[in-house]
């Protein structure tokens, strides 16, 4: 089974509700946010967690994990403001078949904290 390793920046309240799963889905989106945004790069994901969930939520992480690559072929890659900021757009009714298609653990890879 071929697999496309992935990124996801979370806060803390995100990551804790993944460690709840036993760090193998990632919770249901919440009614104001349509889309999950897995990104392409750890590089994108970390410029996410570090400056945009350090600053909104205290802490930032980022994840790595591994998804069935003929589970993302109805997705195309998009562009978020450049060619080094490539996510996916998966629909909220799509995460829970998005989760099942994850190989493996979600790891984290990278973490922020505000500085005090």
């Amino acid at each position: 089974m071929e697999t496309v390793t992935l990124w996801r920046p979370v806060g803390p309240i995100e990551l804790d509700l993944i460690r709840q799963s036993g760090m193998t889905k990632f919770p249901p989106r919440l009614p104001d946010q349509p889309i999950f945004y897995p990104v392409l790069s750890e590089d994108y994901a970390i410029r996410i967690a570090r400056d945009w969930n350090v600053s909104r939520d205290g802490a930032g992480y980022v994840t790595r994990f591994a998804v069935q690559k003929a589970f993302l072929a109805s997705y195309a890659p998009q562009e978020a403001g450049g060619q080094a900021l490539k996510e996916y757009w998966i629909p909220a009714g799509d995460l829970e078949n998005f989760n099942s298609a994850i190989v493996g653990e979600i790891v984290v890879t990278k973490s922020f904290e505000q500085a005090k």
